[in-house]
């Protein structure tokens, strides 16, 4: 399998890369390449993250389910639901990141209210202009330029938490990595994040949406809250910009991943088809990228 270079979260701590490109890729730059503002967070946003989910947010959601719980018959399978915070003001930390559909599972996945908000990557939503602008109407998602600074979204999370919304991240930062486990790479991006806005954690574990088609089963696992403090076990965090909290921040990631990669045997048999299965419609695995 080829991974693909991580392209999102919080600049080079997700993504890697030279200090030329990351340079060329940040928010100044980008802005100046495509000729008009490349902003972040809430300041692209410029309203408060709420958690109430407006009509022409329900009707897409609910067009969209239409077609792909009922036109494609893809079945989306939950368990631990209870485990999710009825008030919000949390970060779901998703994983695995293996197709386009994997935020609209997350929604199908969780009630519509509170609200999910997700941190993504601004280059992948806002490639047709069209989309960045329902986006921008509809809301539901804060942007991340590569090469960005950490601020902008830290003070996002903390609007998203103060507003009683959900925060979704997917943890390895890109539709990277094999199908059986957390991608290794994962770096410290949501780590960092997490530590700073101090928010409660739910991690949530998904699998079967690496390859789509007609009656494709994916499962969803919401496991129990937890905290910064519990997956580092210590309730004393390094400085701000220390080096020791960015290797706290990947100990947190891979923690994350370690507790995500325990429910996955199980899960993976529960949607595995049989290979004489016939895969009618697998156009939609590629339908969004």
């Amino acid at each position: 399998m080829v991974y693909r270079r991580p392209v999102g979260i919080l600049g080079r701590l997700l993504g890697g890369g030279d200090e030329s490109i990351a340079r060329a890729r940040r928010p100044e730059a980008l802005a100046a390449s495509r000729g008009r503002p490349a902003l972040e967070g809430l300041d692209w946003l410029g309203r408060q993250p709420s958690a109430h989910a407006p009509l022409l947010y329900r009707v897409l959601v609910t067009l969209g389910g239409l077609f792909l719980y009922r036109s494609c018959a893809i079945r989306v399978e939950v368990e631990g639901r209870e485990n999710l915070p009825a008030n919000g003001g949390y970060i779901l930390a998703a994983a695995l990141h293996r197709g386009w559909i994997d935020p609209l599972i997350v929604l199908r996945a969780l009630p519509v209210e509170p609200r999910v908000w997700f941190l993504g990557s601004a280059a992948t939503a806002f490639d047709r202009r069209w989309k960045e602008r329902l986006l921008h109407r509809t809301g539901g998602l804060l942007p991340v330029w590569r090469g960005g600074g950490i601020d902008v979204h830290v003070t996002a999370a903390r609007a998203v938490a103060a507003e009683g919304a959900v925060l979704c991240l997917f943890i390895e930062g890109a539709i990277v990595g094999p199908p059986d486990r957390v991608w290794p790479g994962a770096r410290a991006g949501t780590g960092l994040l997490a530590m700073r806005a101090d928010m409660p954690i739910v991690p949530v574990a998904l699998v079967g949406s690496n390859e789509l088609y007609r009656g494709r089963r994916i499962a969803v696992r919401v496991l129990a809250e937890t905290s910064v403090g519990e997956l580092l076990g210590t309730g004393t965090l390094p400085a701000a910009g220390s080096r020791e909290e960015l290797h706290a921040a990947r100990s947190l990631v891979r923690a994350l991943a370690a507790r995500i990669d325990a429910e996955l045997p199980p899960m993976l048999r529960g949607v595995a088809d049989p290979p004489t299965k016939v895969r009618r419609w697998r156009w939609l695995t590629r339908l969004m990228r």
